[in-house]
């Protein structure tokens, strides 16, 4: 128990340090299904690059992150605006993805994985929507959103009344 109780304190911290950055998108959140102890098997989640901060680069980005995805030394702020809220989002949802997938049961590693790749394709396409122009990339975003936001549901329900 003291295992679970120390990746819950340090899931907590890491949301509250990254809370900030990330004030002006609605906090993702994994089901509580994705999150416990079994997620790691005792894992230490900082030795695979998603543990305490390391400054607030890239416009409040985690560096190690940034490092992680091939961005390191970037300037993000001097991106379009697009590609700066693409990435803002996906600092939520690839730690989200990645915790999820370390669950020991295979199908709620799947669905817990799967809600965050979903989450971070819904993000991508609502981008889009307020800054793309191309009628078919537009109606494919819309399509994203329509298909994958039930899809999270569906996986989320699942969690609730299978995973122990």
């Amino acid at each position: 128990m003291t295992i679970a109780k120390t990746i819950l304190a340090a899931a907590v911290a890491a949301t509250a340090f990254s809370a900030p950055a990330l004030a002006q998108d609605a906090e993702f959140q994994l089901p509580e299904q994705c999150t416990t102890a079994a997620a790691s098997g005792g894992m230490d989640h900082s030795a695979m690059g998603h543990g305490g901060m390391h400054g607030d680069q890239a416009g409040g980005m985690d560096a190690g992150m940034m490092e992680m995805m091939g961005m390191g030394g970037m300037d993000l702020e001097s991106m379009p605006e697009h590609v700066q809220e693409n990435m803002r989002k996906m600092m939520i949802t690839m730690p989200a993805m990645h915790e999820g997938m370390m669950m020991e049961d295979a199908d709620v590693a799947f669905a817990c994985g799967m809600i965050a790749h979903h989450q971070g394709a819904i993000d991508m396409a609502e981008v889009l929507l307020e800054h793309g122009d191309d009628p078919q990339m537009r109606a494919l975003a819309e399509e994203i959103i329509a298909a994958q936001g039930p899809e999270i549901e569906r996986m989320t329900t699942w969690l609730a009344e299978s995973a122990n």
